[in-house]
């Protein structure tokens, strides 16, 4: 199973230090944690943590990027908008 974690918390401008003290863990957890096999209950806290639905944990930027594209429309038109992740 392949993730994402790592560079999500870069996009979303914590240092992992900063992340771990978020989770209230220490940063060598963390990386464990990123580079072992994360428990769903633990890919749960750290997608709420980050603010994204957890399977943006496992999607690509350009899969983030067209669920986005084709997920949000004008309240007034209806037409889609366009929204670039960086």
């Amino acid at each position: 199973m392949s993730h994402r974690i790592k560079d999500l918390i870069k996009e979303k401008g914590y240092t992992q230090q900063e992340f771990a003290d978020k989770l209230e863990m220490t940063r060598v957890g963390l990386s464990q944690l990123i580079n072992g096999k994360p428990s769903y209950p633990t890919l749960e806290k750290i997608a709420t943590a980050l603010e994204v639905p957890m399977w943006q944990l496992f999607a690509s930027p350009s899969e983030v990027q067209k669920e986005i594209d084709g997920g949000y429309k004008c309240p007034n038109c209806g037409h889609p908008l366009k929204i670039k992740v960086e």
